[in-house]
């Protein structure tokens, strides 16, 4: 499985940015915490996080190129395993690889971030294990990923051009990669991992695009993207330009019918 074009999601990855600076506004950071972003991507959710006086931001990320990405933009640390005073407003975050599920942690931060993330890990019961074991007692987790229904109609008509004549062949043994999980479900996860406080809710959050071209350009490399590995370069852009043209006679035309689970649970104090 190939990993991201980093540079291109740092670019069109505006939805993503807004869902998180939203799920953001909910962590109300204080002085002196530590806060680990979960899927930190190329890190631009991260380094605005970052400047909140008087905290320290750690970006943790499976995939090599979005931390590539992460580390060359101005105030970052490429390849760095520290954090270091970055200006007066804060501290430059620390980039670290590894497994969301595997958190290579154990009571290090006083809050869990996530956004957009959750859904690309298989299982959520070791993921929120996981979590539970890298905060300190007290600690949070403020999360917001893919629920269910995200995205039905898009993978719908994906499902149904993969088992067409002309596609077919190169999806043979296919496996679904996304996991969107609905909310009773969530909540029984989190409390087996020992979480309290546990708030879960499933919201609509629609992101329609100005043009063809955009949507065409978003979903094939977020969305579609493994679908597209499947199959040989040739035949990519007309799978995408039949995906493309069946959104644009929607109404509203170019719209992505997403659906977010937002996620807050505490770890229980010692």
């Amino acid at each position: 499985m190939s990993d991201w074009d980093a540079g291109k999601y740092h670019r069109i990855s505006d939805p993503q940015l807004a869902w998180g600076r939203a799920v953001a506004a909910r962590l109300m950071p204080s002085a002196g915490e530590r806060i680990l972003d979960l899927g930190c991507g190329t890190g631009r959710l991260t380094a605005e996080m970052a400047q909140v006086p008087g905290i320290v931001v750690v970006g943790l990320d499976s995939s090599a190129a979005m931390l590539a990405q992460a580390g060359v933009r101005p105030g970052s640390d490429r390849g760095q395993t520290g954090v270091r005073r970055g200006s007066d407003r804060g501290l430059t975050p620390l980039y670290v690889r590894a497994d969301g599920a595997v958190l290579p942690f154990v009571s290090a931060f006083d809050a869990v971030f996530s956004a957009a993330v959750f859904h690309w890990i298989p299982d959520h019961d070791q993921l929120f294990r996981s979590v539970h074991q890298a905060l300190k007692p007290g600690g949070r987790v403020i999360a917001q990923c893919g629920g269910a229904g995200n995205l039905d109609r898009l993978y719908g008509r994906a499902r149904a051009l993969m088992d067409c004549s002309e596609y077919r062949v190169h999806f043979i043994g296919w496996t679904s990669f996304n996991h969107f999980e609905n909310v009773a479900d969530t909540e029984q996860r989190l409390y087996r991992a020992g979480f309290e406080a546990i708030d879960v809710s499933l919201v609509n959050s629609p992101v329609t695009f100005d043009t063809p071209a955009a949507f065409n350009e978003f979903v094939a490399a977020v969305c579609l993207r493994h679908h597209l590995d499947r199959l040989p370069s040739a035949a990519r852009d007309g799978f995408m330009t039949q995906i493309t043209d069946q959104a644009s006679g929607d109404h509203p035309p170019l719209t992505l019918d997403y659906w977010r689970l937002n996620i807050a649970a505490r770890k229980a104090r010692a």
